[in-house]
């Protein structure tokens, strides 16, 4: 693994990062436990995770997640391990977060109130890195950094990101920070993977002109890159949970990621992993981290041996030939994500 700078801070990190929102729902303590282990045996630093997790969201679960990460945390040296959370904002589209009362606006009073619960579910003094998991766009965003450079004063926060923003939304931030003199993002967490590449355009020239890192999250698309799918609804699976069992905004989602256009993509993509002799799984990871404006892909599991299959594209490094032949599989079948009439995140 390689190490790279979030932003402008003075923080490094492996550029791969343990992903942690199935801890407490898909995984109970002691699995969650062994995967946190594996990824740092494996010399994975850099761990993210959010308030509201575990995913999908209910009020008798929210804050479970950074409780399973915390007893761990305690197990390793504080300043070996990079911690990330998030605020949860206010909801969108598929979630409604039972906080504060039902209010999940990005003011001051809000962003201390929840940051001084991950801080004590975590059971640490800081956090690494601090980020709002929804853009807050009705809040003035000079107003949101000054809360969020307040807890970095404090010593609570070392550096700040958001995620989930638009590109306009990043630009203000950033217009932002620089005319009202308060901090800036360093990071932004947006989807990213083979299936959903939106982000190598407008977001991509943000990054790499304003110096803020991408930090994809769902490089497997959801699980739809190791090709688990294909065949149909795999039982105990996110999304066959979410097609059989879920609401209206849940299986929504899970057609967005798992239709014929999506499928296709898969499928093809899957000859190139083939051609080339590793998993689907290992070229998804590696291709998210041959990109110079990502700092750290967030890798998921719901197991060590799934852990295992991610953690084969620590030293994988994709040649041209099979760079190209992935390009032309989204100039065939461009944005397999957007099919018409779904929803975009």
């Amino acid at each position: 693994m390689q190490r790279r700078r979030l932003g402008q801070s003075g923080i490094s990190v492996t550029d791969i990062c343990m992903g942690t929102m199935t801890f407490g729902s898909q995984c109970d303590e002691s699995t969650s436990h062994a995967i946190l282990d594996r990824a740092y045996d494996a010399g994975i630093d850099f761990y993210d995770a959010a308030e509201m997790y575990p995913v999908p969201p209910r009020a008798e679960t929210f804050g479970i997640t950074e409780e399973i990460v915390g007893r761990w945390l305690r197990t390793k040296p504080r300043e070996q391990v990079i911690i990330a959370t998030k605020i949860t904002g206010p909801g969108h589209g598929w979630f409604s977060p039972p906080v504060r009362g039902g209010r999940t606006a990005l003011d001051a009073l809000q962003i201390r109130k929840a940051c001084e619960a991950s801080l004590r579910r975590l059971q640490t003094d800081y956090i690494d890195l601090y980020q709002t998991h929804w853009p807050d766009h009705f809040m003035r965003y000079e107003d949101t950094l000054a809360a969020l450079g307040r807890l970095q004063e404090e010593g609570k926060v070392r550096a700040i990101g958001c995620s989930n923003e638009t590109c306009w939304g990043l630009m203000k931030s950033l217009w932002a920070a620089e005319k009202h003199g308060v901090p800036r993002y360093d990071s932004v967490q947006n989807n990213f993977s083979l299936i959903n590449r939106r982000c190598e355009s407008e977001l991509a020239q943000v990054c790499r002109r304003e110096q803020v890192s991408l930090l994809p999250y769902s490089p497997l698309g959801g699980g739809v890159l190791t090709g688990k799918y294909l065949d149909g609804l795999p039982p105990g699976a996110r999304f066959t949970d979410y097609l059989q069992n879920g609401g209206p905004r849940q299986k929504q989602m899970a057609e967005r990621f798992v239709n014929p256009r999506t499928l296709k993509a898969v499928r093809r993509l899957k000859e190139i992993a083939d051609d080339i002799g590793v998993s689907l799984t290992a070229m998804s990871v590696a291709w998210s981290r041959q990109h110079d404006f990502v700092a750290s892909t967030i890798i998921g599991a719901t197991s060590v041996e799934q852990l295992e299959e991610s953690l084969l594209a620590r030293d994988l490094v994709l040649d041209d030939a099979t760079m190209q032949r992935i390009d032309q599989v989204e100039v065939d079948i461009p944005n397999p994500m957007r099919e018409d009439g779904l929803r975009r995140l």
